[in-house]
C-alpha cells in the first residue's frame, strides 16, 4: 500500500498515516463513528494516543480512526421535496404518504458527512459509537445505510467516558445487527412524527384559516397531548368550586405521653357530602361541646393498637426524568436546564450517560463503589464528604439489578473527582444530587414503627396515627432535605400504649378546611406527567397496561418538547407555572380527542417499545400509523369550527376574509375560494372595501 491514502472531503483531503500490518500481512482499519465531536474525543482518549485531523482522530498508526456526526446529520425530506405541488397547502392533496422514505444531508453537516463517507469507504470494520439509546443507534445506522455500507458493523455502548469505562466497553463490542430493533423503533418514531406533523398540521391549519384564524396549528404526536394536559388542567382550575369542611381534633393524655387524634365520623352522620366530608359546622360544634361538657373524671379507653414494623429501602439512583423532576422542585430548574447541565457533566467525564430512563445499576459495577466514593469524598461540601466517609461498601442495595438494565443504567458519579469550585452552580448542585443518591446505596435501610391507636371517649371514636423511627439509615444522607410530599403533614411520634389503657381528654379544636384546586403545571411537573402518562389517559382500561410504559416522549426529548410548546406560542411561563395561550385553547377545541388525549400516543410509545424488543415489526407499526392518519384526516375535513370573533366577513358570501401576501404585497381574500373569489386591498392590516382594487365574487 502507498504511504498515504487520500480522498476528497469538501475543501480538504483526508490523509491517513502509515498503516501497520496485522496478522498475516493483512491490514485492518477500524472506524468508530461517534454521536458528536466531544464524545468522539473522549472515545479516542480511551483508545490511546491519537493525532487530531480535520474531522477525525487517527490512532494506532491509522489502524483505529474516530470520527463523528453532529447528532443527526441526515434529515427527512420536506413534502415539496417529494413533489413540488406540496408547496401549496391544499386539503385535496392530503394525505401525503411517501412511497419510499428519503433522507438528505443537512447543509451545515455536509463537510463532516463527506469525511464520514470517505473514511467508511477505507475502513474494514465500522463501530457504531452513537449514544446507547434508540436515537443514538439510528443516527449512525442511517448514515451507513445512506452511503450503502456493506462492511461489518459492531456496536459499542458507552455509559461513561472516563478512560477505564471506555476500555471496558471496547472489550465488549457487540454485533450491530443485535440492535436492529432499537434502530427500527427510532425509525418508526421519526416517520410517525413526520406523518402526523406534516399532514395534520396542514389539515387543521387550513380549516382554522377558513374560519378566520391567523397563523398555523402545529400538530405533534407527543407535543399535542402534552399541551392538552395544560389546557385541561387550567379548565379544572377555572371550574373548581372549593368545598369548606370541618374536622374535630382532640388531644388525649396517657401516662406514657400525649396522643393527638381525629374524630372518626360515623357514616350516618347528618351534614356529610358525597365524599364523606363534614360540611355542616353545627355538627362539629355539637360534638365539641359534648367533649367539653363531659362529666368530670370521664376517662377514655384505648380500643386497639396496631403497630407494624415498616422499612423503606434505599432510594434508587436517578434516571434523567427523576432528576429533572426533583431538581425542578428543589432548585426551580427547567427540564432543559437539567439536561444541558448533565450533558456537560457527562462530557467532563464526571457523571455517566445523562439521557437514561433507568434507575438501576449493573451488578458488576458494585466493584467500583470504593473508587467512586473516593471521588465523591473529594467534594468540598461537608454534608457530602462526611457521609462518604461513613458509607459502608458492604451494604448492597436493591439498585444493583441486571434484570432492570437495558442499554442504560442510572446516572451516577464516575471515578474522576471533580474540580468542584470550577463547576457552574447548576452543575455543582446537580452533581451533588447525583452523588447523594449514590451515597444512599451504602447506608442501611430506613426502619420505623407505624402506629395506629383507636380510642373511645364520651361515646365517640378517635384515631391517632404516627411513627417511631428505629433506624434512620439512608435518610441520614439527606439530613434536613425532605424527600417527602411537602403537602402532607409529618406523622407525630406516639407513646407506647396497650389495648385497654385509659386516656384523659385534655383539649379539642375544630379545624376549618377547604378543598384545593389542582395545581398548575410547572415544567418539572409537566415532565412528570409525561413520564406517568397512565394517570392521565381517558380509557381506564389502559391505565394498568400503560403503567409499565415509559410514558410519552423519551428521556432525551421531553424537555425539548416542553420548550417547543413555549416557543411555538402554545404555552407561556408565568412565574414558575405554565399557562395555555388562546392558540392552545383553539387547538384543543378543534382537534379530535384521539390527538389531544394521551391514550393514542401512549399506546404508540408502548408499540415503539415492542418494535425495539422485536415483538412488533416496523412495517406493522407504520401500517397502523397510516390507517389512523386516514381516519384523522377524514375527521379534519368534517370538523365544524366556529368563526373567529376577530374574523372579517366577506361582503359577498359572509365567510371569513383572510389577510394574504401576494407578489405585490398584502391583500385580503375570501376563505371560500374557489367558490368565492372576492378580494380587497389591505389598508393598515384591514381590508379596504371602498371599491378601489376590490374584486367581487365570480
Amino acid at each position: 500500500m502507498d504511504e498515504s491514502e487520500k480522498g476528497r472531503a469538501g475543501e480538504w483531503e483526508i490523509t491517513l498515516p502509515n498503516r501497520q500490518n496485522i496478522g498475516k500481512g493483512e491490514y485492518n482499519m477500524r472506524l468508530f463513528i461517534a454521536e458528536k465531536p466531544s464524545l468522539g474525543q473522549a472515545l479516542a482518549q480511551g483508545i490511546g494516543n491519537g493525532k487530531k485531523e480535520s474531522g477525525y482522530i487517527s490512532l494506532n498508526g491509522g489502524n483505529d480512526i474516530v470520527t463523528w456526526c453532529f447528532g443527526h446529520i441526515l434529515e427527512q425530506l420536506n413534502p415539496d421535496e417529494y413533489d413540488e405541488k406540496y408547496k401549496r397547502w391544499r386539503m385535496e392533496d392530503l394525505p401525503i404518504l411517501p412511497e419510499k422514505w428519503k433522507l438528505k444531508v443537512k447543509p451545515d453537516a455536509a463537510k463532516q458527512f463527506k469525511v464520514v463517507k470517505e473514511l467508511a469507504a477505507k475502513a474494514d470494520t465500522i463501530v457504531n459509537a452513537g449514544d446507547p439509546d434508540r436515537e443514538g443507534q439510528l443516527l449512525v445506522d442511517e448514515v451507513l445505510e445512506y452511503i450503502g455500507n456493506k462492511k461489518p458493523v459492531q456496536r459499542i455502548l458507552l455509559n461513561a467516558l472516563d478512560e477505564k469505562s471506555v476500555k471496558e466497553a471496547l472489550r465488549d463490542l457487540r454485533d450491530n445487527r443485535d440492535f436492529q430493533g432499537l434502530k427500527n423503533s427510532a425509525l418508526g418514531r421519526s416517520r410517525a412524527d413526520w406523518l402526523v406533523g406534516m399532514n395534520l398540521s396542514r389539515a387543521y391549519s387550513i380549516r382554522a384559516q377558513q374560519a378566520g384564524y391567523d397563523g398555523s396549528i402545529s400538530v405533534g404526536r407527543v407535543m399535542t397531548p402534552t399541551m392538552a394536559l395544560v389546557v385541561r388542567r387550567e379548565e379544572e382550575i377555572k371550574n373548581f368550586h372549593p368545598v369548606k369542611y370541618f374536622t374535630v381534633e382532640a388531644l388525649f393524655h396517657h401516662e406514657m405521653g400525649n396522643i393527638p387524634a381525629v374524630w372518626q365520623i360515623p357514616e350516618d352522620t347528618e351534614g356529610l357530602d358525597g365524599e364523606g366530608r363534614l360540611i355542616d359546622r353545627s355538627v362539629a360544634d355539637a360534638l365539641f361541646e359534648k367533649l367539653q361538657d363531659a362529666p368530670k373524671g370521664t376517662r377514655g379507653k384505648i380500643l386497639s393498637v396496631e403497630e407494624k414494623k415498616q422499612q423503606e429501602g434505599q432510594r434508587l439512583p436517578y434516571s434523567l426524568s427523576a432528576l429533572q423532576i426533583e431538581a425542578g422542585k428543589r432548585y426551580g430548574y427547567s427540564p432543559q436546564t437539567v439536561l444541558n447541565a448533565m450533558q456537560s457533566l457527562y462530557e467532563k467525564k464526571l457523571t455517566t450517560y445523562p439521557r437514561s430512563d433507568c434507575d438501576y445499576l449493573p451488578e458488576n459495577q458494585f466493584a467500583e463503589a470504593k473508587q467512586i466514593l473516593a471521588s465523591v469524598k473529594a467534594i468540598p461540601r461537608e454534608d457530602i464528604s462526611r457521609l462518604a466517609e461513613q458509607a459502608d461498601t458492604s451494604i448492597r442495595s436493591r439498585a444493583w439489578n441486571d434484570k432492570k438494565i437495558s442499554a442504560h443504567h442510572a446516572i451516577i458519579p464516575t471515578r474522576i473527582a471533580p474540580d468542584f469550585s470550577a463547576l457552574p452552580d447548576t452543575e455543582q448542585n446537580l452533581y451533588a444530587m447525583v452523588a447523594q443518591a449514590y451515597l444512599a446505596q451504602f447506608f442501611p435501610v430506613h426502619t420505623y414503627l407505624s402506629t395506629v391507636i383507636r380510642m373511645e371517649y364520651a361515646g365517640e371514636q378517635f384515631v391517632g396515627k404516627g411513627r417511631t423511627v428505629t433506624e434512620i439509615g439512608w435518610k441520614a444522607v439527606y439530613e434536613k432535605q425532605s424527600l417527602e410530599d411537602t403537602e402532607k403533614e409529618p406523622e407525630p411520634t406516639l407513646p407506647v400504649v396497650s389495648e385497654g389503657d385509659e386516656v384523659e381528654y385534655l383539649e379539642g379544636s375544630i379545624s376549618d378546611k377547604t378543598t384545593k384546586a389542582p395545581s398548575r403545571f410547572t415544567p418539572a411537573t409537566l415532565l412528570k406527567a409525561m413520564k406517568e402518562i397512565h394517570k392521565f389517559v381517558r380509557d381506564a382500561n389502559l391505565r394498568a397496561e400503560l403503567k409499565e410504559c415509559s410514558g410519552i416522549g423519551t428521556e432525551a426529548t421531553r424537555a425539548g418538547i416542553i420548550e417547543k410548546l413555549q416557543n411555538s406560542g402554545f404555552l407561556a411561563l408565568f412565574k414558575k407555572y405554565l399557562l395555555p395561550t388562546d392558540k392552545a385553547d383553539l387547538a384543543v377545541k378543534i382537534l379530535p380527542e384521539s390527538l389531544t388525549y394521551p391514550d393514542t400516543t401512549a399506546v404508540w410509545e408502548k408499540e415503539l417499545e415492542d418494535v425495539a424488543k422485536g415483538t412488533l415489526t416496523l412495517e406493522d407499526f407504520s401500517r397502523k400509523q397510516e390507517e389512523f392518519l386516514s381516519e384523522l384526516l377524514a375527521q379534519a375535513k368534517k370538523v365544524a369550527i366556529t368563526a373567529s370573533p376577530k374574523a372579517v366577513p366577506c361582503p359577498e358570501c359572509g365567510k371569513p376574509m383572510r389577510r394574504r401576501k401576494g407578489k405585490n404585497g398584502f391583500f385580503w381574500g375570501c376563505t371560500g375560494y374557489p367558490g368565492c373569489s372576492a378580494t380587497a386591498p389591505d389598508s393598515h392590516g384591514k381590508p379596504d372595501f371602498s371599491g378601489k382594487g376590490r374584486t367581487r365574487k365570480k
